[in-house]
């Protein structure tokens, strides 16, 4: 039975009440924590991320075509990804403390299951389809705009930071624009790596992730700050 207290806390935080709390439940489930106390393969989040996913999609499609008028459809598609990706999910869920009320297995918890990735973006995902079962698709829609579709710009500029970047550098000499990992440190669980970003031997900036592709984003995204305050 999942702690009402920590429940009620969860839905102040998100700004919604559910009517019906099996369903908030069942989006916080782990498969690891349904597995752990037998409960079968469908008492977890995993049908309700598949839903979630669904509305996402439309609900950030129509932000985008009525926002971005400008923009093409390739354009449009390559920014709903950068959005709705993996990455960006997980980092609105930390933004939310979402890891902080999942139930998760033992094992899972215990080898850092409540910052990885996968494991929070899936959550976030359920939370929408939950949410849209609970009270319909306007509800969904204004979690989504809220958590997830704001400060669009800053996402953009993070998660396309390698690219935009190489674009940045392009035409401004004959060096190269590369990448060096300095360090890693920690357990195999639970990884930190620093990397740096070069331009020719020259160091830019270095930034810190969860992965050596976070830690490449996280030092270009610093190297683009610095270049543009020189500008």
């Amino acid at each position: 039975m999942y702690n009402k207290k920590k429940l009620e806390e969860f839905e102040k935080k998100i700004g919604y009440e559910f009517k019906n709390k099996n369903l908030i439940t069942l989006a916080l489930t782990h498969s690891s924590y349904a597995n752990e106390k037998h409960r079968g393969n469908l008492a977890n989040n995993e049908r309700l991320e598949f839903l979630g996913d669904a509305v996402l999609e439309l609900v950030s499609s129509e932000y985008l075509f009525l926002h971005y008028q400008q923009k093409h459809e390739g354009d449009l598609t390559k920014l709903r990804a950068s959005l709705v990706c993996e990455p960006t999910l997980a980092e609105c869920a930390r933004q939310m403390d979402l890891g902080s009320y999942l139930l998760l297995g033992k094992g899972e918890d215990m080898t850092g299951g409540r910052e990885r990735d996968s494991i929070l973006s899936d959550a976030v995902e359920a939370t929408i389809g939950a949410i849209y079962l609970d009270n319909g698709f306007a509800s969904a829609k204004e979690y989504i705009l809220r958590f997830i579709l704001s400060d669009i710009e800053h996402k953009q500029l993070f998660f396309d930071s390698k690219t935009i970047l190489q674009e940045m550098v392009q035409g401004k000499g004959e060096e190269n624009l590369h990448y060096k990992l300095i360090k890693e440190e920690g357990p195999d669980h639970n990884k930190k790596f620093t990397a740096a970003a070069y331009l020719g031997e020259k160091k830019l900036a270095q930034g810190v992730g969860k992965t050596k592709k976070a830690s490449e984003q996280a030092a270009a995204y610093e190297a683009i700050m610095l270049l543009r305050s020189r500008d």
